[in-house]
């Protein structure tokens, strides 16, 4: 065998399939060993080969387990006249289906639950795989219950067409394989972040993005409500999770997930980046609005005005990605009131009465109380998702006649009291 030429060939498909020379050396090892074991081996045996990638020189042996009664269980086997021997374990089993019926005293017992164990604990010896430690003391006296005897084999490079198609199959299997693990531990570190993808099929409610090397699915929960996809069309996603699936990886993308925005605008704030800005919490109604709470982390540094950019094009950069969703930027601080009152914009309040815990009641002039509210109180729900607060919106004037009947209340407690 040319071996620099085979050792060329293995570069290759590793280029190709961008996997590691190693392990694609690995995989042709196994081919071969299951090639051998095909052709000249037998049934239950372990057999494995080794390439020297200096020489080329391949070397098989064959591996057996080194087994006490502990570790297995060798059935008997029983001579009837005129008949193959049969293993008496086997023979026992169809006394028993055919016969006997235990009793409810017997099925109460404790031992059955013991030998069904003991046989769970213990496997079937098998003289191909196994050797029993008395006998493989006669091999190698430091040989104990676990370890694996090492037996070398002929070297062998003539095989039939059986067992080379084989090792053709082995080949391609463990190379899919070893694909599909690079690709589940790529993606697996990329959780959390953005990747540009292109809309490879739609199938149904589900649309397919080449994001790469492999495919990413966007499931309809996970879509802007109201946006469309098209074959060919170029969006950037949220990794959402990786799945392992028995088909392999399975890569969950969103376009609905609220951190998508804040890697959106990582992209386009460098301060974000660079640590003199923090994102301190997202509210998002996908397809319709956001609202985000930005803090600066470094003197001289407006957030808002970062995020907004010059004549807004970083926050219209992110919209326009988004198919236009609104955006409104705040200021966040640790003052729940002051907090609370940023949220709401861009009403105009009055005043934030703290009510209880994480309970509050904004009071804003009678014409920003719409505003305040939003259409069907979308302003004031991403307001109460953002600050963590349950949010109650009233006007100045609701507030006064609540205040005005109050004291009225009391009056007329202060004058039942007199008469008494």
């Amino acid at each position: 065998m040319d071996f620099q030429g085979f050792l060329s060939a293995i570069s290759q498909i590793a280029d190709e399939k961008g996997l590691s020379q190693e392990r694609v050396l690995e995989t042709v090892e196994h081919a071969l060993a299951s090639a051998y074991k095909k052709e000249y081996g037998k049934k239950g045996q372990v057999v494995k080969a080794k390439i020297n990638s200096k020489s080329g020189k391949i070397e098989f042996w064959r591996v057996r387990n080194v087994v006490d009664d502990t570790m297995v269980y060798i059935p008997e086997k029983v001579e009837v006249e005129g008949e193959e021997p049969v293993e008496q374990e086997e023979e026992i089993s169809i006394k028993i289906k055919d016969s006997y019926r235990p009793t409810e005293a017997e099925l109460n017992t404790e031992e059955p639950e013991r030998e069904a164990e003991d046989s769970e604990r213990r496997v079937r010896y098998n003289a191909e795989k196994h050797i029993l430690i008395e006998e493989s003391k006669d091999i190698d006296s430091k040989l104990k219950a676990g370890d694996e005897l090492v037996i070398p084999l002929e070297a062998r490079e003539d095989f039939g067409r059986i067992a080379a198609q084989t090792a053709k199959q082995v080949v391609l299997q463990k190379i899919r394989e070893a694909e599909k693990e690079v690709v589940l531990a790529e993606y697996k570190s990329k959780e959390g972040e953005i990747v540009s993808g292109i809309a490879q099929r739609i199938e149904g409610i589900n649309v397919y993005f080449d994001i790469g090397k492999s495919l990413g699915v966007l499931p309809k929960e996970e879509q802007i409500r109201g946006e469309f996809y098209k074959e060919g069309q170029r969006l950037k996603l949220y990794v959402l999770r990786v799945d392992t699936t028995p088909k392999g990886p399975i890569i969950l993308l969103s376009r609905s997930y609220p951190k998508l925005i804040s890697k959106l605008f990582e992209l386009e704030v460098p301060e974000i980046s660079g640590g003199q800005i923090e994102i301190k919490s997202i509210a998002r109604e996908p397809g319709s609005r956001t609202k985000i709470a930005v803090l600066s982390t470094a003197d001289g540094v407006d957030p808002i005005g970062a995020m907004v950019g010059q004549r807004g094009v970083r926050v219209a950069a992110v919209m326009s990605e988004l198919g236009g969703e609104k955006i409104d930027i705040i200021e966040y601080d640790e003052d729940p009131t002051k907090f609370i009152a940023n949220a709401l914009s861009p009403a105009k309040i009055i005043n934030v009465i703290d009510e209880d815990k994480n309970v509050a009641t904004v009071v804003v002039p009678k014409d920003q109380l719409s505003l305040a509210i939003g259409k069907d109180g979308q302003n004031v729900r991403l307001a109460a998702k953002l600050t963590g607060w349950k949010i109650d919106v009233k006007s100045e004037d609701q507030v006064n006649e609540k205040n005005d009947d109050d004291e009225e209340l009391d009056i007329d407690d202060e004058e039942e009291s007199t008469v008494e």
